[in-house]
């Protein structure tokens, strides 16, 4: 071992290259990182990969808003008067 090392040069920070990816830390319940480790090792990938991928297809489909209270109250509203009307015609 040399006597003294030069680290002039040296930069602080991960070894690994982080583009386009952040390292945070989070709390995922038990069972859930249970379940991403055993299919990912069924599927030949790592469980973070596939959790990723996971959050991915969520945020995907999230853009699907589902219906509220007030929305579905809305087309009832409107669709309603209609159906009755169908109705009282076949009568």
């Amino acid at each position: 071992m040399k006597a003294e090392y030069d680290f002039s040069e040296g930069k602080r920070g991960a070894l690994l290259s982080t583009k386009g990816k952040t390292r945070i830390t989070i709390y995922i319940d038990d069972a859930i990182l249970e379940e991403f480790r055993s299919r990912s090792e069924e599927a030949g990938m790592g469980y973070q990969t596939m959790i990723n991928d996971a959050l991915k297809e969520y945020l995907t489909k999230s853009s699907e808003k589902p219906v509220t209270e007030a929305t579905l109250r809305r087309i009832l509203q409107e669709e309603f008067p209609k159906i009755v009307g169908l109705v009282d015609q076949s009568s």
